[in-house]
């Protein structure tokens, strides 16, 4: 009973994790650019000796299977669809790729939430303001902004126009690899690889779109499928630590 206790745990403890999961993918069905987080699970397996078949007075080892456990928790990058916002600071991605950014303790990120604005020193960054690592910064006179689908940024006066910057894509060998710091941002590790460098629309990466974001790529049908396949295996693991429980007193009243 004891084992049957700790293997319903960790299918409890298993279980919730992937609910969490579901649930936060739902609660950011509307946010741009998000990418709905993954579960995978992994079957805990002990070795445990027993006679051998054979009649030789030998022993076995035998895999005994000892419950469940998350092996990793990852991002499907899929593309989510593109939403027109006539917003001339309003950027997404179509196809792969990341903006890179810079963090308020200079290392680099990487974000497909192309929400922008020119900042108080006129560089163009984030919403939640991380500056491009590009750099580009926009003259205060500018009268029009126009980004082309390679990344080239044209700021636009009353009779001139010019180039200030081009904003290049990152991506990576292993882009699940990526680790999630919140916000659509995230940081490349050894699973990841380190960033490759292209100008849009090269080497395998997308083009810009302005005037576009990029909605979660959730599907909200099969978050709920999978949410109602996840609590029944967790009703199921509670329903054996219930019976287990009862087996044992019952087994506790005999032996009184």
């Amino acid at each position: 009973m004891i084992d049957a206790l700790y293997v319903a745990e960790t299918g409890l403890q298993a279980g919730q994790k992937h609910i969490d999961t579901i649930s936060n993918n739902m609660a950011n069905l509307n946010t741009t650019a998000y990418k709905k987080g993954r579960v995978e699970f992994r079957d805990l397996v002990v070795g445990r000796e027993v006679s051998s078949l054979d009649g030789n007075g030998g022993r076995d080892i035998v895999s005994i299977g000892n419950g469940t456990q998350i092996s990793r928790v990852w991002k499907e990058f899929e593309s989510g669809d593109l939403k027109a916002t006539e917003n001339p600071l309003d950027l997404a991605i179509r196809g792969g790729g990341f903006f890179e950014i810079l963090l308020e303790n200079g290392e680099t990120a990487y974000t497909r939430n192309g929400a922008m604005k020119v900042d108080e020193d006129g560089y163009l960054g984030t919403l939640t303001g991380y500056r491009f690592s590009d750099m580009i910064q926009i003259p205060p006179d500018a009268k029009e902004l126009e980004i082309s689908q390679d990344g080239v940024v044209t700021a636009y006066f009353d009779n001139d126009a010019l180039e200030v910057g081009q904003i290049q894509l990152a991506s990576f060998m292993n882009s699940q690899g990526l680790e999630s710091i919140g916000q659509g941002i995230y940081i490349p590790n050894e699973e990841s690889g380190n960033a490759i460098y292209s100008d849009a629309g090269e080497n395998g990466v997308g083009i810009v779109q302005q005037g576009y974001l990029e909605s979660s790529n959730v599907d909200l049908v099969k978050e709920l499928v999978e949410l109602v396949t996840a609590q029944r295996g967790y009703q199921a693991c509670s329903h054996v630590i219930r019976a287990a429980d009862e087996i044992m007193q019952i087994t506790n009243d005999l032996r009184g």
